[in-house]
């Protein structure tokens, strides 16, 4: 809640209402925790936070780079301090020189190529899905039947549906059964938010097709876990008891990054460097490497600029077109030795000086 932020703002309960809307969640979750950790240093210093003095700023910064902050965890924290300001129109102190100063310098000296989450994609994906319990049976005196396991279908139906619609964490949690429409060829997603769409002035929209093959078409898995979870609104994507039953709440958004890293180490795979994104960038990942148009690409991943695409695949397409893959270091000594001799009548008939040509 954006009056968290800034404790001592006194709002009316419809300027509250319209403020907590201003931002999204994820963001005032990270503003709150920037704040607090930006107003506890300053206790411990002596330094007042609000209105804040570029030299107290200045010295903040240079104590989070100490600590081996992230440029962009620090760039966060100055976010949060101008939003604090702003509220409470007092000038901005990230814009006063000598905090710019010092804020490049961390910058030069500290930035760091940002860490990209593994694809996930097939043929591991497969292995994954596989990994998945469908049925389960309760221990108990007297024998029962199986029973669907929910947490397992709801996992497969999660690990499809992420990855076709290379949809974010934020917005697989945010998916609600409103958001489904029937398509003779699949489902199609209104997205109503987004990270490109933060007001919502026109719903996004992405296609769930149907897949070749039953046990991996991510609209047979979808169906079958609202059916066996017995979902008939709300959010499509909840928790499980361990009673195997589904709860009426969605999942948090961390929780999707749990889910993954937990279904990708049942397939015995370690699971380090993976996460909810790795199956967006799995997506677009293997659709480029199928041979998909960074046109058709973005145009299920909602990318508004196509260069953003080329950090999913960057890994993979950097053999593409490479003369280093045509280097052959183990050559017999024979075909390199005609080579270079080859070389070097090629440069003596071309290059050499105009008095040896006469």
């Amino acid at each position: 809640h954006p009056i968290t932020v800034v404790a001592e703002q006194t709002l009316t309960a419809y300027e509250a209402r319209y403020v907590d809307a201003a931002r999204a969640a994820n963001t005032v979750r990270g503003y709150r925790a920037d704040w607090t950790d930006f107003t506890t240093w300053c206790h411990i210093a002596g330094h007042a936070p609000l209105p804040t003095d570029p030299a107290t700023l200045a010295g903040y910064l240079t104590h989070l780079a100490a600590r081996g902050l992230k440029v962009g965890t620090i760039s966060r924290r100055l976010s949060a301090i101008t939003f604090a300001h702003t509220v409470h129109d007092l000038p901005d102190p990230t814009a006063n020189a000598r905090v710019l100063a010092v804020w490049e310098g961390i910058r030069r000296t500290h930035t760091t190529p940002p860490v990209q989450a593994i694809p996930l994609m097939p043929p591991l994906l497969h292995d994954v899905l596989d990994a998945c319990p469908t049925t389960r049976t309760r221990t108990s005196a007297t024998p029962r039947d199986p029973e669907p396991d929910l947490a397992g279908l709801r996992d497969r139906a999660l690990l499809l549906v992420g990855f076709v619609t290379a949809l974010r964490r934020s917005e697989l949690a945010a998916l609600d059964l409103a958001h489904l429409a029937e398509h003779p060829r699949g489902l199609v997603l209104s997205i109503a938010r987004s990270k490109t769409n933060q007001t919502g002035a026109e719903p996004e929209l992405v296609v769930v097709p149907h897949g070749t093959h039953p046990q991996r078409c991510p609209v047979i898995a979808l169906r079958t876990w609202l059916q066996a979870a017995d979902i008939t609104d709300g959010p499509v994507f909840r928790p499980v008891s361990k009673g195997n039953r589904a709860l009426d709440r969605r999942l948090h958004p961390e929780s999707v990054n749990t889910l993954v890293r937990n279904a990708i180490h049942r397939s015995g795979t370690d699971a380090s460097g993976y996460s909810a994104h790795s199956l967006r960038g799995g997506f677009v990942t293997h659709a480029h490497l199928r041979g998909a148009t960074d046109r058709a690409i973005a145009h299920q991943t909602r990318h508004r600029s196509l260069a953003s695409l080329g950090t999913y695949v960057r890994i993979h397409t950097a053999w593409d077109d490479n003369a280093a893959t045509n280097l052959d270091f183990d050559a017999p000594g024979q075909r390199l030795n005609e080579a270079m001799l080859l070389s070097n009548k090629v440069w003596w008939s071309c290059c050499r000086p105009a008095s040896c040509k006469q």
